[in-house]
């Protein structure tokens, strides 16, 4: 019998928290010792609201980072979380991935139908986010990348033929309440929580997901 994807998917997103982009980054850092990094934000321009890095094409305004070398400027430190957030309050939260977690990255419909399949047997995913461009990232291990593509290939994937991509050193998760520009917020799906405090090896994720790009191709 095949598996329907969640009709309703808003009906499984927690409600969110009204927390500041100053407190979430503190958050990161202190709870789960994640790093941090501030990055662009959004500024009012003839009305409308644009990106601080002055590009009006921009793809992600106020949600990326602001300078080529970003990865030198993370921080692991509440106290200078605080700080920089003190500095510029509206800028966007960056968690660098490849430190302490990295990410799986899929369509916001096969993520749904993932997590369905995972709680049904019970797993406790790790975090995840969905953002404004209808995508989820679902926080795993470090060493993720080395990891998906063999594991599709045993599932008789080929890489390339799933919407999958793992973020791992050198990019970066974009982390709730940052706002992309007039597209909405992005938001926990799973919020991090002492439940989910052991973040999910790649391998135990990936077979969901894996049938879940497969069914929304």
């Amino acid at each position: 019998m095949e598996e329907t994807i969640p009709a309703t998917e808003a009906a499984h997103i927690p409600r969110q928290r009204g927390a500041s982009l100053l407190e979430a980054a503190v958050r990161c850092a202190e709870e789960r010792h994640w790093d941090v990094l501030p990055g662009t934000w959004l500024e009012a321009v003839g009305g409308a609201q644009r990106c601080s890095c002055g590009d009006p094409a921009c793809a992600a305004p106020g949600a990326h980072p602001g300078h080529a070398d970003w990865p030198a400027h993370a921080t692991g430190s509440a106290t200078v979380a605080r700080r920089l957030w003190q500095q510029r309050p509206t800028a966007s939260v960056l968690l660098p991935t490849g430190r302490a977690f990295d990410a799986i990255e899929v369509p916001e419909t096969a993520g749904f139908l993932a997590l369905a399949r995972l709680e049904r047997r019970g797993a406790t995913p790790g975090p995840v986010t969905l953002a404004p461009d209808r995508r989820m990232r679902f926080f795993v291990l470090t060493g993720a990348g080395a990891k998906v593509p063999e594991l599709l290939r045993g599932l008789g994937w080929p890489p390339p033929a799933l919407d999958l991509t793992v973020l791992g050193e050198g990019s970066y998760v974009v982390a709730p309440p940052t706002r992309f520009g007039s597209r909405g917020a992005v938001q926990w799906v799973r919020r991090p929580t002492a439940a989910n405090r052991w973040l999910p090896d790649a391998e135990e994720l990936i077979p969901a997901l894996a049938y879940a790009c497969g069914r929304d191709r």
